[in-house]
């Protein structure tokens, strides 16, 4: 409908362009006239007050469950964030975070850090979806998107069906249509059914009035609240420490602050049980600790900050904690204890700044090599599933340009940090520096044929490390189980699951799931540099060839983490497992494979008894591992009955050539019979392919016989393509269906019996329980689920 709406208008435009001019002025007239002229409004309310009281006790709980689902991450429909008050402020923008094809790197649009206030939003072309004009009731219903999306959902509810037709688009790439006040009048007669929640059952009367009653009465929201006595000692302390003024304190704080930017940090000693904590931004800042905060706005934490002095600062997170971007880092005494240990203890000089030319600052091998090789690796160790978390959540929402770099599920493991401590190692690392220069000092609009420079140089370092290798590892030597970290028996973060869903991933401590097809052995220079090219170094802002680029040298990385692990088996087997996991790969990249990847042909240190030494290995890693492994996602931890789980346990045998029907991740509820809380689970699917080397069409090199599924106790995941809610009962019954799905209408039986569909009138309680549930049993790590992946089956 809307491309022949459009397509009509394109065709009238030249005869009737004065016209349509013309209406749209007088459209604006008549607001104005109506309403007044938009005057920007912060829209904040004193912190003790029966507006503020309101808007936290009745109104934000019905914006997080109803609306802050779809409204909170960079993919939030029109860039309208409605996790803040600030975001709600804010309003909505009509240019895209998502769009590969731009040639120039597009103006950020970051909410907290790259405008202060409304009025300057405004001057970044976003609009507001409140009343701006006359505050009365008429007016700030009227002249709100908001409220008239809301009142347009209401006299328009969800048709009765179970499936919605083409006239919704659910599509992730959908166009955006984004009305503002001035256009609402033509949307509500276009797109009558597109009111908010779109394509979701609405709001319940009460819900309904709830927000149409703030709305009238101005939508004032609530201030940020103050932390008390405690909180800000605690701030204080830790302020103090990441602001030391030697050369040596303030090259340390530089490091940890470009590590630890996108983490939510909290205070151990403030975390109750079944309580969520406050939780901290760590930013850069123009003025020192005791004074406001003025966040330096750079694209990357490495940038020029443009002042001559940096204090580093943690403020109030100030919004939702959604799922998607939250990743928790604990910072308690013991923490401050372990940095110095690690930075400050030992015997080393720091004797020149390195300063932020990019060609520096985008390699961290470069920036900080007078820091000792050992301490910056154990620093990511400690909490390395917050470090790959970075890349594998971080504040990119879709990431299928990075992540069709990597398989659906495999495993990661890591060096020893011992062997970090050698002075042949530092020293090779420092001889590499020309070698390990990173995409992101060509900043964020770049030309992609800068990639044959990079490839040129990658290859140069892996014929290098090879070298190294050849000589350190020569006869065995070192190439063993103790060479890989087993996290001294205590730290869970030794072995980490990464599960890729398409265009978003999820990972998690502990070896998760049966034996995978691919594994990845981390070193401190590998670790670094993933984390400098997607995390520190990626502008989601960036233009086409940053984009490809950052996608192009993933590759290299990858083929560097596998390599390292098949080091480990007998050389025959190396070749082999690689040939195996590259089938069908193009010429340029099997010659890199055969000519750069293979040479290492040392023995390894490991006696191996069978044929089968990749199995073999995997057996002796997960028994080595197994003091650090939690049993949080096996499905023997769920309490129900013996033969519920072994129902789930077969549901998780599926395989083949119709496990595509199933989404990339299903949310599952089961009621045990027993009459206590639900139990929660998620079918993660994934998807096999004979190699991943192909950039644009990935069903090119799909593998579909071999595809599966990893079934795991809680929620894991943040984007559900489905829920089913079952009663242990009736598991038998939700099995047979689910191994008999081999088309869309078996899979459609499968939902009619036990999917809660996004059309249901019991959607929202499901999703209130699922939530509610979800983050009870975890406060620290888990926030609101996000439905942008939502399927209409």
């Amino acid at each position: 409908m809307l491309k022949t709406l459009l397509t009509k208008r394109w065709l009238l435009l030249c005869a009737l362009l004065a016209f349509v001019s013309g209406c749209a002025v007088v459209a604006k007239l008549t607001l104005n006239d109506r309403y007044g002229k938009p005057e920007v409004r912060q829209r904040v309310a004193p912190p003790i007050s029966q507006e503020a009281d309101f808007y936290l006790t009745e109104v934000k709980p019905i914006l997080e469950e109803r609306c802050v689902v779809c409204h909170a991450c960079y993919d939030a429909p029109c860039q309208l964030k409605l996790s803040s008050p600030e975001g709600i402020d804010r309003g909505a923008s009509k240019e895209k975070v998502y769009q590969g094809t731009r040639l120039i790197a597009a103006n950020v649009s970051r909410l907290f850090i790259d405008a202060k206030d409304t009025q300057q939003w405004r001057q970044k072309g976003f609009y507001p979806v409140l009343n701006e004009r006359d505050q009365t009731s008429l007016a700030n219903t009227q002249a709100s998107v908001l409220a008239r999306m809301l009142l347009l959902k209401q006299s328009h509810p969800l048709p009765d069906q179970k499936i919605l037709d083409d006239s919704f688009d659910l599509s992730l790439d959908r166009a955006q249509v984004c009305p503002t006040i001035e256009e609402m009048p033509d949307f509500e007669q276009n797109k009558p059914q597109w009111g908010m929640p779109y394509a979701m059952p609405g709001l319940t009367p009460a819900e309904h009035q709830t927000l149409m009653t703030w709305v009238e009465d101005g939508a004032e929201m609530a201030p940020l609240p103050t932390l008390n006595e405690d909180t800000e000692e605690r701030v204080a302390r830790w302020e103090r420490f990441l602001n030391g003024t030697s050369l040596k304190e303030r090259l340390v704080n530089r490091y940890i602050y470009e590590h630890l930017f996108v983490s939510h940090l909290y205070f151990t000693e403030q975390s109750h049980a079944g309580q969520a904590p406050r939780f901290f931004d760590l930013v850069r800042s123009t003025t020192p600790p005791g004074q406001p905060v003025d966040i330096i706005a750079t694209r990357r934490p490495f940038d020029d900050p443009g002042v001559k002095a940096v204090y580093y600062r943690l403020v109030p997170v100030r919004s939702t904690i959604v799922d998607k971007t939250h990743m928790p880092y604990a910072l308690s005494p013991k923490v401050m204890a372990r940095w110095q240990a690690l930075f400050y203890q030992p015997d080393y000089q720091v004797s020149r700044w390195p300063g932020y030319e990019p060609e520096v600052a985008a390699n961290p091998l470069n920036a900080f090599e007078q820091l000792p090789v050992g301490a910056r690796y154990r620093f990511m160790l400690d909490n390395v599933e917050n470090t790959i978390m970075g890349f594998i959540k971080g504040p990119v929402c879709r990431g299928q340009v990075a992540l069709d770099v990597i398989n659906d599920r495999f495993w990661v493991l890591f060096v020893d940090p011992s062997m970090a401590d050698a002075p042949d190692v530092s020293a090779f690392y420092h001889s590499q520096l020309a070698n390990l220069r990173m995409p992101a000092e060509k900043q964020s609009t770049t030309i992609a044929s800068n990639w044959l420079g990079y490839a040129k140089r990658q290859g140069d370092y892996v014929r290098a490390r090879i070298d190294f290798m050849n000589h350190a590892f020569k006869d065995g030597r070192h190439l063993n189980l103790q060479s890989i970290w087993d996290g001294g028996g205590t730290n869970p973060n030794a072995t980490l699951t990464i599960l890729r869903h398409f265009d978003s991933a999820t990972v998690v401590k502990g070896l998760v799931g049966r034996p995978p097809k691919t594994t990845w052995v981390i070193d401190y220079a590998l670790l670094e540099r993933i984390h400098y090219l997607l995390v520190a170094g990626f502008d989601v802002y960036g233009n086409y060839g940053h984009q490809l680029l950052t996608r192009l040298y993933m590759d290299f990385l990858r083929m560097e983490g596998e390599s390292n692990f098949l080091a480990l088996l007998p050389p025959v087997s190396r070749h082999r497992a690689f040939k195996a996991w590259y089938r069908g790969a193009g010429e340029d990249l099997t010659r890199f494979l055969e000519g750069d990847i293979n040479p290492f042909n040392q023995p390894s240190g490991i006696t191996y008894i069978t044929d089968r030494p990749k199995e073999e290995l995997y057996a002796m890693l997960e028994k080595r591992e197994a003091p650090v492994q939690s049993p949080r996602y096996r499905i023997d931890s769920a309490k129900l009955k013996d033969s519920s789980k072994a129902l789930l346990r077969q549901l998780d045998g599926l395989k083949g050539p119709y496990v595509h029907i199933f989404p990339e991740l299903t949310f599952i509820m089961v009621e045990p019979e027993d009459g206590s809380d639900s139990e929660l689970f998620t079918l993660v699917r994934n998807s096999a392919h004979t190699n991943i080397s192909s950039l644009f069409d990935e069903k090119e090199n799909r593998d579909y016989i071999n595809d599966d599924v990893t079934l795991v106790h809680g929620i894991l995941g943040s984007y559900p393509g489905a829920f089913w809610h079952v009663k242990e009962a009736d598991l038998p019954a939700l099995v047979a269906l689910a191994e008999a799905v081999d088309d869309q209408a078996s899979y459609r039986a499968l939902l009619d019996g036990f999917g809660v569909r996004r059309t249901d009138p019991g959607f929202w309680a499901f999703s209130d329980k699922l939530n509610r549930l979800n983050i009870e049993r975890h406060p620290i790590e888990k926030g609101l689920l996000d439905y942008n992946r939502l399927e209409n089956r």
